[in-house]
């Protein structure tokens, strides 16, 4: 190959690995601005009406599909299809996982449901794949995080206004304009929202507000980290961050979310390049002041009962019971309020979700699906820690793998309570860059280990 034709195909490979992280970042701002919502809802959401309504509601989750088709097409001049970062079981349970969705497909009691989140799960396999064999080989990854900051940004901004005076001024309009039109009383769920004070910013729902601080606040901290380059500026930008972030993640009332939070800010501290004494003190200090201000400002909740965790009990134990009356492929995938208006108690609220991504897999697909979804994200998880962020433990506070890493492990606990996996966009943010990152080399997300498909040519 001659040294022209060589020139030629690194310039190609360059423009291709451009193209993709400039589409994986409008991606991934997509996905916290516009498909929030769950897939099982995906009949219930209407096309934009007008302009207006394109920019600021949420668009139909079909509209998510094509958007990914053009992650996909971008991706293909930059994949490596022989790519062997990660151990073979991981591909295959991710596989095995999504197969066994299919075979529980076969016994649902509702087609609806179950159609409309096979479709989901098919689309979270494919964000895991692309983001493993082509966004992997991406060596530059700025304009993706660049889009992602700028979808993490609108979203809190959202929150914001919803906090100082959006959420009351909607439900003003719906107590003088909606509520005397309505001809039948309006679903308790909805009195509900209107009547919270808890922000969600573009999502469904506060909690998943806060799934997606979670995901997103570590990594973008470090990608802010490695691009301002004056010190003063750098740590400037990094407190004002993590200052709006808390504040969202604590205006949308998520205790479990608050928890994980000082888990994360003290797991980040400690990489900070200081004496390890000082670290010590500062971590001590932060879970001291946060586990204080958390017991002050939920002292009622769990003085009443804490009637959030007592529903959340009655759905993980009905999704318990689902999976020991149907072991083997459940009721089908997202079917789980199905049988559960059968079983809930007379007093528990009525749930469309189970509120734990792996009890439903349990209920929706059997034990099967469980233990392949159960494999994947936590044998996955554990993989990475051993492979590629042990070594980089205690060295920089701008490492983007160990961040990233430590935003899927908070998401991935914060699911242990919540439906994160059926909010659209929030499951294909995650498993995108799940992939991604099991797909990276051992030394880093932003190092990849070949140029990519254009430049074995």
């Amino acid at each position: 190959m001659t040294l022209s034709r060589q020139n030629a195909d690194t310039t190609a490979n360059a423009f291709w690995q451009k193209l993709l992280a400039l589409v994986a970042g409008l991606f991934l701002a997509l996905c916290l601005l516009k498909f929030g919502n769950p897939v099982i809802f995906e009949e219930k959401i209407s096309p934009p009406r007008d302009y207006i309504e394109f920019l600021v509601s949420a668009w139909p989750i079909p509209w998510g599909y094509f958007a990914l088709g053009l992650l996909l097409l971008a991706s293909f001049p930059v994949a490596n299809w022989k790519k062997q970062t990660a151990p073979r079981w991981i591909l295959f349970s991710v596989l095995l996982w999504l197969v066994w969705q299919f075979v529980a497909a076969t016994q649902t009691v509702d087609a609806k449901l179950t159609s409309a989140t096979v479709r989901h799960f098919c689309t979270c396999a494919i964000c895991f794949f692309i983001g493993y064999f082509a966004l992997s080989e991406v060596a530059n990854k700025k304009l993706m995080w660049a889009g992602l900051l700028v979808g993490y940004l609108l979203m809190l901004r959202a929150g914001f206004e919803q906090h100082f005076g959006g959420l009351e001024a909607t439900r003003r309009y719906f107590e003088l304009y909606v509520a005397p039109k309505l001809t039948t009383p309006p679903p308790p769920d909805l009195l509900k929202k209107i009547s919270s004070t808890r922000i969600f910013g573009t999502l469904f729902y506060p909690n998943s507000l806060a799934g997606a601080i979670l995901l997103g606040w570590p990594i973008l901290t470090a990608f802010l980290v490695s691009v301002i380059r004056r010190p003063a500026l750098r740590w400037c930008v990094v407190v004002v961050l993590s200052f709006v972030s808390v504040a969202a993640l604590i205006w949308s009332g998520s205790k479990a979310g608050w928890l994980l939070a000082l888990a994360i800010a003290g797991v980040g501290l400690l990489q900070m390049p200081v004496a390890r004494r000082t670290k010590i003190y500062v971590v001590g200090a932060i879970f001291v002041l946060g586990l204080t201000a958390f017991g002050l400002k939920y002292a009622g909740f769990f003085k009443k009962g804490a009637t959030s965790v007592v529903a959340r009990t009655d759905y993980w134990r009905a999704a318990v019971q689902i999976s020991q009356q149907s072991p083997l492929v459940g009721t089908g995938p997202g079917t789980f309020m199905v049988p559960y208006a059968k079983l809930k108690a007379p007093e528990a609220e009525m749930a469309r979700l189970v509120h734990n991504d792996y009890l439903q897999q349990a209920s929706d697909s059997g034990w099967p699906g469980f233990l392949a979804y159960a494999v994947f994200i936590w044998g996955g998880l554990l993989f990475l820690y051993q492979k590629r962020i042990r070594s980089q433990l205690g060295k920089s506070l701008d490492s983007g793998s160990f961040a990233l890493w430590l935003g899927l492990v908070a998401l991935a606990l914060h699911s242990f309570v919540e439906f994160h996996l059926y909010i659209a966009g929030l499951a294909w943010a995650f498993f995108l860059l799940f992939g991604m990152l099991c797909g990276a080399p051992a030394n880093g997300i932003d190092k990849p280990p070949s140029t990519g498909k254009v430049a074995r040519q």
